[in-house]
């Protein structure tokens, strides 16, 4: 039987064998000659198959190695300096882990909250980087929450439902001498 499926995908036409529509030949589809090629070994000398100057023509300074550094244009105004840059990375920059007042709400938490608990709640990623509350949505419960930034809509919407906001303390790192 495995010497069938070899058979069969032999070419089409005249080479074609031919094969009986019974259910153990439905699902052999025989490959067409030229189909299946190995991958082009360029700059492998004579033994590639592609001749001595595998496909690099004779001579010439593209045909050399490693003469002509990535994106050269042959002189011309390369592409990456034609184009203009835009804007800056600003290195200064914070990225905070929001925290909106509708996550607490829906995470029923009350009382004292503390970066840990909002971890263990996945409401942050990590608990080390800065958490900013921001006031979407509504508190019910009274909650004191420690954070190292808010939003006044947030601080409004916590202390009008009898908690309040902390100001997480940042750490001091000491310089090495």
């Amino acid at each position: 039987m495995a010497q069938d499926r070899i058979e069969q995908g032999r070419g089409f036409g005249a080479k074609r064998p031919k094969k009986s529509t019974s259910l153990g030949n439905k699902n052999l589809v025989p490959v067409p000659e030229g189909a299946k090629t190995s991958p082009k070994r360029v700059g492998q000398g004579p033994g590639s198959g592609m001749g001595k100057t595998s496909t690099r023509g004779s001579k010439g300074q593209r045909a050399r190695a490693a003469s002509m550094r990535r994106g050269f244009e042959g002189g011309q105004l390369p592409l990456h300096r034609r184009l203009p840059k835009r804007g800056f990375t600003n290195i200064f920059s914070v990225e905070f882990q929001p925290v909106n007042l509708i996550s607490l709400t829906k995470a029923g938490l009350s009382g004292e909250v503390t970066p840990a608990i909002l971890k263990a709640k996945s409401l942050i990623k990590s608990e080390v980087g800065p958490i900013k509350l921001l006031g979407t949505g509504e508190v019910t419960s009274a909650i004191t929450i420690t954070v190292d930034a808010f939003s006044a809509s947030a601080k409004e919407k916590i202390e009008k439902a009898g908690g309040k906001v902390i100001i997480r303390e940042k750490k001091k790192e000491e310089k090495k001498n």
